[in-house]
């Protein structure tokens, strides 16, 4: 067994329950399919499966999972319309990844390279490729993993920046990625900084935060070369956004649209919008919100699939 954290509104408080310990996560964007796929998470038990998303946002009924079920995963593209699922937690911490086609078709284990994690992040850069990073192995964690255009994954590059877990991140400039936000369990700390990646994945120091520290959130590219980061938890749930530029500059807080929650998943679809969706919000909840070219939060739309926390989500396809 492990242990559920929640913030409440009298404080922090540990509770022992179910088995997925210090659950809370943020996934990107990444590769620049016109599809999305939101896989894995926590139901009432560790889940593998998975629910497609049109090139029009519609989400589609669960797909029977395939590889380890597992939550507090990453994802993100690679090779421009493909992507893949890496690491996560089946209450063991697990490095193994599963490559996604670009018909949106799930493969089996891919052995795990790098250091087995959880609560970390991931994202498409340099048009082709991915990488994973941060996250909480037995302590806080900056390492990184690079992900080829066919798909490899890297052993572990040392870390720079804040070493964290609960971030998110997502591809903007078009090359480039952002790592974001992001807490540390055992000060009870929350960021709002962020990491810069370049074109050729390499992650830059601290750039000092913009907007509300928190956790719980997700990330994902929108309007082909801009980013946002949306929902979260400081003690209360929240929906608020932060819009990125495409030279990577966050802004400030955005009125929040939509039911606030945290421990969703967010991807790109379209080539040029976004989709947050699933998430923890009093309980799990599978609602999305369609965001438009320009970055618009659309208000809820009835959830399609079961609902679930701690997935995570990326583009594929075209």
């Amino acid at each position: 067994m492990g242990w559920r954290y929640e913030l409440v509104q009298h404080g922090w408080r540990p509770e022992l329950l179910m088995p997925i310990s210090q659950k809370i996560m943020g996934v990107s964007r990444g590769g620049g399919g016109k599809k999305a796929i939101f896989g894995y998470g926590y139901a009432s038990t560790y889940s593998s499966l998975t629910n497609l998303v049109s090139n029009t946002g519609v989400v589609s009924t669960d797909t029977t999972g395939v590889g380890t079920a597992r939550a507090s995963l990453a994802a993100a593209g690679y090779g421009t319309d493909k992507a893949l699922f890496g690491y996560g937690s089946t209450g063991t911490r697990q490095s193994l990844t599963n490559l996604v086609s670009n018909i949106g078709v799930v493969s089996t284990n891919t052995t795990g390279v790098g250091t087995a994690r959880e609560f970390l992040a991931a994202a498409g850069y340099g048009t082709d490729k991915a990488l994973f990073g941060y996250g909480y192995t037995n302590t806080n964690s900056s390492l990184t993993n690079l992900v080829s255009n066919i798909g490899v994954v890297s052993t572990d590059t040392t870390g720079v920046g804040t070493a964290r877990g609960y971030l998110a991140a997502a591809g903007y400039g078009t090359d480039k990625a952002l790592f974001g936000y992001g807490y540390i369990v055992s000060s009870n700390t929350k960021y709002s900084i962020t990491n810069l990646v370049s074109n050729i994945g390499v992650v830059s120091t601290d750039t000092t935060g913009v907007g509300t520290a928190r956790l719980g959130i997700a990330a994902a590219g929108y309007g082909t070369d801009k980013a946002l980061f949306g929902y979260g938890q400081v003690v209360s749930y929240l929906s608020m956004t932060n819009l990125v530029s495409s030279t990577g500059i966050v802004s400030a807080d955005t009125t929040g649209v939509g039911t606030v929650r945290n421990n969703l998943a967010a991807s790109g679809y379209g080539t040029d919008k976004a989709i947050f969706g699933y998430g923890y919000a009093t309980a799990n909840v599978s609602m999305t919100n369609l965001v438009s070219n320009s970055g618009v939060v659309s208000t809820d739309t009835t959830g399609v699939g079961t609902a679930r926390e701690s997935l995570a989500a990326s583009s594929y396809g075209t």
